[in-house]
């Protein structure tokens, strides 16, 4: 069963984290705010800092323990570093060098030589295209085989740290007339001629993070980059299965992005609390509803919203770790974590009044970071419907 406190080891790693973000962060966030797309190079020594721990924040995929029986492994681990490095700052956070989405897709589904490979390298994904949003089976990107080489033709948008990468997992098709079987994933390395970053994008939140848009005109890759199996299903069973072989990078993706939207409301709730207790008013979880004036009984709400929130995004990466199917977990706890963190953060901007619509303070930034959060990976109403199917056992021809 699911042991909802964290292994010693886990909590060392979360506390430590904690720090990193609150004193190599936090200090930086407004700074890298204000200067949008410029490089934080104080996140160098960070990213050197938590490498020579062991990456807590880069690993992903499945335990691989001592002794049988319930394991809290890389899943578990790498959603409480979102957790902790997302207190101090997503933005910053989403910049520090070999924190890529993509390196979790490649841990997912990549093959030993693969992981071995690109295991030092700071992969993001290329998903969404100027035509393709939440239907990642309307993918256009295409890649032909040529002897020993994929050749990729595309564009992609709304590339999570494309600048600053050094490695990108792409989603392409083999056939556009075969459907769902014949979209793949591809690592290709940035540099590789055909591959250019057009522009980067301006943004509401996460400013600190770069977002490009990425253009693949006659791009040669090795055979070997492709992810997964070159095989495209035919029968309908057979295209169920290999779209849901690439669709799996998500069950692995989803639960640290919302594990982004756990550090970030817990970040405005504790400033928003810090605020609030210089006016006399301090939370009481013993106090009846009846007895807790207005303010706090929203902010228990509040609590309890988070708290939920938690449980959901553990228990995902808790199944993954132990190898049990978690496709509806994590669409769960990202839809669960991503509205509660637009509700909690705004709100805690409307309650602390004009301290939390001023620059003064980090939570009118908390509130624009965390609009994203619930938008990619993967939006809200996606994830709805794909619970939606889960428990009412209908496929996505049967339900849309």
């Amino acid at each position: 069963m699911i042991n909802l406190e964290l292994s010693a080891a886990h909590q060392e790693t979360y506390n430590n984290l904690r720090m990193v973000a609150e004193h190599m962060m936090r200090p930086y966030s407004r700074k890298y705010d204000k200067e949008e797309h410029s490089y934080p190079k104080e996140l160098e020594e960070v990213a050197k800092l938590l490498e020579g721990g062991g990456g807590a924040a880069k690993s992903s995929g499945k335990a691989k323990p001592d002794q049988e029986g319930v394991k809290n492994g890389g899943n578990l681990l790498s959603v409480s570093a979102y957790e902790a490095l997302c207190w101090g700052d997503v933005g910053l956070m989403l910049s520090m060098p070999g924190r890529g989405l993509g390196n979790a897709a490649i841990n997912a589904v990549g093959t030993p030589e693969q992981i071995k490979e690109f295991s030092k390298s700071y992969a993001a994904m290329c998903i969404t295209e100027p035509g393709t949003g939440s239907d990642s089976a309307n993918i256009s990107t295409t890649a032909v085989l040529d002897g020993d080489h994929w050749v990729i033709n595309g564009e992609k948008i709304y590339v999570t740290a494309g600048g600053r990468c050094d490695t990108l997992v792409v989603w392409a098709t083999l056939d556009k007339s075969k459907g769902k079987a014949a979209i793949k994933s591809f690592i290709v390395r940035k540099g590789t001629p055909g591959c250019e970053v057009t522009r980067l994008e301006h943004k509401m939140g996460i400013r600190a993070s770069d977002t490009a848009a990425i253009s693949f005109s006659d791009c040669r890759i090795p055979r070997a980059n492709l992810l997964g199996s070159e095989e495209v299903a035919t029968d309908a069973e057979g295209r169920k299965k290999a779209f849901g072989g690439v669709m799996q990078t998500f069950d692995n993706t989803r639960p640290p992005v919302a594990a982004m939207a756990i550090g970030t409301a817990r970040a405005a709730l504790d400033m928003t609390r810090e605020i609030i207790g210089h006016e006399g008013v301090e939370l009481s979880f013993n106090k009846k509803p009846a007895n807790s004036s207005a303010l706090e009984a929203e902010l228990y709400k509040m609590e309890a919203e988070w708290e939920g929130a938690k449980l959901l995004v553990q228990k995902a990466a808790w199944m993954a770790d132990n190898g049990l199917p978690n496709s509806m977990e994590a669409s769960m706890c990202k839809a669960k974590a991503g509205r509660m963190g637009n509700y909690v953060t705004l709100r805690c901007v409307e309650l602390c009044q004009s301290l939390g619509y001023s620059e003064n303070e980090l939570l009118e930034k908390f509130a624009r970071d965390s609009k994203i959060i619930d938008i990619f990976e993967g939006t809200q109403q996606i994830q709805q419907l794909i619970v939606a199917r889960r428990l009412l056992g209908k496929s996505s021809t049967q339900l849309k």
